[in-house]
């Protein structure tokens, strides 16, 4: 018996059997969507997590701290920053780091607490300074109107996240964006802003806080002087936007909270407010005086090959810093998606299990009914392998067919999923929580295949074994 015979033969068994073969095909559709659904929402999170490592200077980034300086809104447990250092990151570890074999670039960080005030709104964001090269490597996605910061300027120019909206609060009520769901009447890319680095001062100075007898050391430390009784007003200086993170407060990224500078201009605007006295976040000997070394937060450390990233990271270990890089944590995280889509995976699979119990069904069905046809087309000559091939290929149709549905079904529901999540506000995802390539849909179609036929394989050997004598009289 020709292929397309036994093509035609298996076709016309679905169709004249509608109902059933309707209700085993949809066990299948949601058997198939559900395990395309379940394991898009593992690749989803894995896409994020690339697309934030590339936006934090890619593979071969390596970041090194020391002992803790600055001040950060976000803090790292201490399993991920390691054993504590004695060591600070200075300019004399950025050149150390710089001799060291394999180092393509490195350049230090600065991440501070700042205020921002903008007419009736005060921000409180993280301010982080970066070299302008490093500025470069971090990939940041930005809006067409914008720029990195100019490296010859003077003044301070300020990349803004897109998050950094939703961080500024309406002086009085004290109310911002996650109260009133609103933005703040601000135009963060035109609109002159004041800038205060002395925190402190610009809290002190709100309380009109008396300055104790105990604390004249502290507020020549952090405030300024003390003038009739109260705490001087911090220094303002007034600061322009360069450049926005592309996006809207509801599309998440590596950049989302922080607002970016210029390290050199930041350093040269701290050591002049906080001249002979200590820079808020830098290390002060035991009677509270400034080191004359200035510190940074981390270093920002490139290697020159991927293959060399676990080498060079163990070689500055050993010099006695904390090291973490883009490639462990990947590696990490890669475990922890694995397990996450074996789970769900797995909760998909059972549905295309049942589905493949109904398969079973319908095919031993139908060889009851049909064991009059198949013992006079053994009588006519066809082959056992024939009548077994039939019976595989009408198997494999029901999950053909079903894969089919059920990966466009699986397409509607990843847009809706997506289209709820960015709606309410997302969860902390940079890009879409569902994400369908295609191998995923190619290998949903071969395995409703696969099961299909695995499902059909006894009844197909149940056919092939059939009397033919006993199925002609049979009826």
């Amino acid at each position: 018996m020709r292929w397309i015979d036994l093509l035609r033969m298996s076709s016309g068994s679905l169709k004249r059997r509608k109902l059933r073969t309707f209700l085993t095909v949809l066990g299948v559709v949601i058997g198939t969507a559900s395990i395309v659904v379940m394991i898009s929402l593992g690749l989803g999170m894995q896409q994020s997590l690339y697309r934030e490592i590339e936006q934090s200077g890619g593979m071969t980034s390596i970041t090194v701290t020391g002992k803790d300086v600055g001040s950060r809104m976000v803090y790292t447990s201490d399993d991920q920053m390691g054993d504590e250092t004695k060591k600070y990151i200075t300019d004399e570890t950025i050149k150390e780091l710089e001799k060291l074999e394999h180092v393509a670039s490195a350049s230090p960080s600065l991440t501070m607490n700042s205020v921002l005030l903008s007419g009736k709104y005060e921000g409180y964001i993280q301010l982080v300074g970066l070299t302008p090269e490093e500025m470069k490597r971090q990939n940041m996605k930005l809006t067409d109107d914008s720029r990195l910061p100019d490296e010859d300027a003077q003044n301070l120019e300020l990349i803004f996240g897109n998050g950094v909206p939703t961080m500024f609060y309406e002086r009085g009520s004290g109310k911002g964006y996650w109260e009133t769901m609103e933005l703040p009447d601000i135009d963060f890319r035109n609109d002159q802003m004041f800038l205060i680095l002395d925190q402190d001062a610009f809290f002190n100075a709100q309380q009109n806080t008396p300055v104790s007898e105990n604390s004249g050391d502290q507020s020549a430390q952090s405030g300024g002087n003390a003038s009739a009784g109260t705490q001087k007003p911090p220094k303002k200086y007034v600061v322009n936007a360069c450049g926005m993170v592309a996006g809207d407060v509801e599309s998440y990224n590596a950049n989302y909270y922080d607002v970016y500078c210029n390290i050199d201009v930041l350093r040269s605007m701290l050591q002049k407010e906080f001249a002979g006295r200590a820079i808020p976040g830098q290390p002060t000997t035991k009677t509270g005086k400034p080191y004359r070394f200035f510190a940074y937060t981390t270093a920002k450390v490139q290697a020159d090959e991927l293959d060399n990233v676990e080498p060079l990271a163990n070689q500055i270990r050993e010099l006695g810093y904390n090291v973490s890089t883009n490639a462990e944590y990947l590696k990490s995280m890669q475990k922890q998606f694995a397990m996450v889509q074996a789970l769900l995976g797995g909760i998909g699979a059972v549905s295309l299990f049942v589905a493949a119990i109904g398969i079973a069904n319908t095919m031993m069905m139908s060889i009851y009914e049909r064991t009059k046809e198949i013992g006079v087309i053994k009588v006519l000559g066809c082959s056992l392998r024939n009548i077994k091939t039939m019976f595989l290929m009408e198997a494999g149709f029901i999950g053909f067919i079903g894969g089919v549905i059920g990966n466009i079904l699986s397409f509607l529901m990843s847009v809706a999923i997506n289209f709820l999540v960015a709606k309410s506000g997302g969860v902390g995802l940079d890009g879409n929580l569902s994400y369908i390539p295609l191998w995923l849909v190619l290998a949903s179609m071969g395995f409703a295949v696969f099961v299909g036929m695995a499902a059909g394989y006894f009844p197909a050997l149940r056919a092939m074994r059939l009397s033919p004598l006993a199925a002609i009289r049979n009826n």
